[in-house]
């Protein structure tokens, strides 16, 4: 037995001596494959870039399945479970082949790998990027049998992990309280993040985590790594800890109620999961993630200045009027801002949308509230040079509707269920696994752009989830694809959209901040944060959305005082300053702005388009978090030359004798002097005004800065010198 055991030792080492090594690179990090013929694909190294593979083996080796297949030798959580034609439902995957192609700004590996047994195929791919340090990876999965297989689970990807104090950050939340950031640390079982919305995969779950390697979660220092899974519908993301520092994390497409199968010669793609990993803490993993989405058009047209607006909902709700309308343009020209968009209210026929319980489907201007059309008012944007915008909710219909009565079966709901409905007690939600179905959201889009060619604006929302599984399109057989099939074809349509009209902006809306996801934000310019247009609160919200998403994506408006939605009276200075650190807006009539307050309002639309730049395509840095309960927040939006800077300090509690931090700068070049100017001012000069601080000073020592009271706020210009 014992000869035995060393022949077969032996006989390991010979074959780990001519597997093949395959080192996926970013600039700054490396994921490090091992293939040999005949065996399953290995992931050995995720981590800082090594040129040296040797250094790895010597030094310790990962030896994980890189695509884990249930049922044949691997006892991990499986990223694929298949159930072949015959009953069987154990897989096992062994390489076959793999190739390696350039393209623009990045590098694509892929493995093809084969089951034993079956004819049955799946390519394990990477993306590596050559201008951000972010891996995709993804899986094609291809049925060459003779008879159907249904996958029973078919994640994205699988990541190891063998670190003793890792933590978890991970973000929940609600509507009006979006993106709240918790951390924990890793204990042994199972961690997981999931949906089972339908349609909106971000209202309380989102499909983003990261795992710090060195204990409790901090922002610029630690080793992290970060996940995003880019999908629109129900996922899930688990982490299996076994032992004390054994870790396994999977993430994909929920395969809850979503059993898919495939015929022969059929092919299943999964959506890309985005790996990131860096030593700067979670900030680094962060800027990664934003670069990326920036420049390889995650999020659409990224590297695209986007303009200051006034949308009318809070302004006006659903009343919209020609004359209001064009009052409010009057306000937003008069302020400096770019763009005017009418929300919700301003169609329907037979059914006329003063209440949010009729009309959607019925994409028809209704002419008793705007007797001359949207051509006009899309004509009185043009005469104020501002550019013109407009709302829609293209997935959803009302019982109360034309598109209803002649359409009943194009809603999602088994034809044997009485229907569920939403908001207002008649919301439903067309199905988009429907061609025609697709064919009608294509055509309210289109529509649109033929009636009013120079919509410059669409905002896109969908306020329901789905309640009513089933679909009268999908057969009897295929109920189970619904999940996965709605999200296909909305992609399907965004995707002819985008063809046809490139260059419209497209906000992606669901009440508030439910599909804030890279799914669908390769389609969409930007995403609304939250419904919850309050200061105070949008701090923590807009903190932890922006842990994955750049500015430029992220739409922050000043809104009315007290909120709409909390009732806090706030300064506008303060709701100025925390707006700025995205795409700024107004959600509010200014004709109720004071003189004093118009005149400041003025003012800081002035000095945001003149920062924009730095702050929509910059590097940010998180420095003080308000999740520290300290009630101060500060952070940093920098060029990549690290030239120009913009600095923002907010107090946004008060009591006596509370701590008074020392305010620490992040993401400066030591070396260089920066001479230091408040901008959007509005009161005395602080005693750093218009002097020049040494970066490393401004990093390491800080500076104090008069915050007074609740609610002060200072924005700082950083020049280099």
């Amino acid at each position: 037995m014992k000869r035995i055991s060393l022949i077969s030792l032996a006989m390991a080492m010979t074959l780990s001596m001519q597997a093949k090594d395959i080192l996926v690179n970013t600039p700054n990090t490396s994921l490090l494959l091992k293939a040999d013929e005949g065996q399953p694909l290995h992931v050995s190294y995720y981590g800082e870039r090594i040129d040296r593979v040797d250094q790895v083996y010597n030094a310790y080796s990962l030896w994980e399945h890189a695509y884990p297949a249930f049922g044949a030798g691997c006892q991990n959580v499986p990223a694929l479970s298949v159930k072949h034609a015959d009953g069987n439902m154990s897989t096992e995957l062994v390489y076959q082949s793999d190739t390696k192609v350039e393209e623009p700004n990045a590098t694509l590996y892929t493995i093809t790998m084969k089951d034993k047994l079956y004819d049955f195929w799946v390519d394990v791919c990477y993306r590596a990027y050559t201008n951000s340090d972010v891996i995709e990876t993804w899986s094609v999965i291809r049925n060459e049998e003779k008879k159907p297989v249904t996958l029973l689970k078919y994640a994205s990807g699988y990541m190891p992990f063998r670190q003793g104090d890792a933590w978890v950050s991970h973000q929940h939340g609600s509507w009006g309280a979006e993106s709240y950031i918790y951390e924990e640390p890793l204990q042994l079982g199972a961690f997981e993040v999931h949906d089972v919305n339908g349609t909106r995969n971000a209202m309380t779950n989102r499909p983003n985590i990261m795992i710090s390697l060195d204990g409790k979660p901090r922002e610029n220092e630690g080793r992290v790594i970060g996940a995003v899974l880019c999908w629109s519908g129900p996922y899930r993301i688990t982490i299996d800890t076994r032992g004390q520092k054994e870790h396994h994390l999977i993430a994909g497409i929920s395969e809850a109620h979503s059993e898919y199968k495939l015929k022969r010669g059929e092919t299943f793609t999964t959506p890309e999961l985005a790996f990131a990993y860096s030593d700067e803490g979670m900030g680094g993993v962060s800027r990664s993630y934003h670069r990326w989405a920036r420049l390889n058009n995650k999020v659409h047209n990224g590297t695209a200045l986007r303009k200051i607006l006034l949308n009318s909902w809070e302004g006006v709700y659903l009343n919209v009027s020609q004359e209001g309308m064009e009052k409010m343009m009057d306000g937003i020209k008069e302020l400096g801002g770019e763009l005017f968009v009418m929300d919700d209210g301003w169609f329907g026929d037979k059914y006329q949308r003063s209440i949010d319980n009729c009309a959607l489907g019925d994409w028809v201007t209704d002419t008793r509230k705007l007797p001359e059309g949207i051509p006009a008012l899309e004509k009185a944007a043009a005469e104020r040079g501002l550019k013109w915008g407009i709302w829609i909710e293209p997935e959803m219909t009302n019982t109360k509707s034309e598109l209803y009565e002649k359409h009943p079966d194009w809603i999602v709901c088994h034809p044997n269920r009485t229907p569920i409905t939403g908001r207002g007690g008649t919301q439903l939600i067309l199905d988009m696994s429907n061609p025609e179905v697709q064919d009608f959201v294509f055509a309210v889009v289109d529509n649109i752009m033929q009636e009013t060619p120079n919509t410059y604006y669409i905002k896109w929302d969908a306020n329901f989830e789905i309640q009513n599984f089933g679909s009268k399109y999908l057969s009897g057989d295929n109920q189970s694809h619904l999940y996965v099939d709605y999200h296909l074809g909305l992609r399907k349509t965004l995707e002819r959209i985008r063809v046809k009209y490139p260059d419209l902006v497209i906000q992606c809306c669901s009440s508030g901040g439910g599909r804030v996801n890279y799914g669908l934000m390769p389609y969409f310019d930007e995403f609304w944060v939250s419904d919850n247009t309050d200061a105070q609160q949008r701090l923590f919200i807009q903190w932890g959305t922006s842990m994955f998403f750049p500015a430029c994506a992220m739409a922050q408006h000043v809104s009315a005082s007290p909120n709409h939605q909390t009732g806090r009276v706030i300064p506008l200075k303060f709701r100025f300053d925390v707006a700025m650190t995205g795409r700024l807006g107004l959600e509010m009539r200014p004709s109720d702005l004071s003189e004093r307050e118009l005149e400041y309002a003025k003012q800081a639309i002035a000095t945001y388009k003149e920062i924009r730049p730095i702050i929509q395509q910059g590097n940010q840095y998180r420095i003080l978090s308000p999740y520290d309960k300290t009630g101060y927040a500060s952070e940093l939006y920098i060029t990549d030359d690290k030239s120009d800077a913009v600095f923002f300090a907010y107090k946004f509690e008060h009591y006596v004798d509370q701590f008074r931090p020392r305010f620490h700068f992040a993401g400066l070049d030591p070396d260089a002097t920066y001479k230091l100017t408040e901008i959007c001012r509005n009161g005395r000069t602080d005693h750093w005004e218009g002097h020049a601080f040494t970066g490393k000073f401004l990093m390491q020592q800080g500076i104090e800065i008069a915050l007074n009271g609740q609610f002060a706020s200072k924005v700082i210009r950083l020049e280099k010198q």
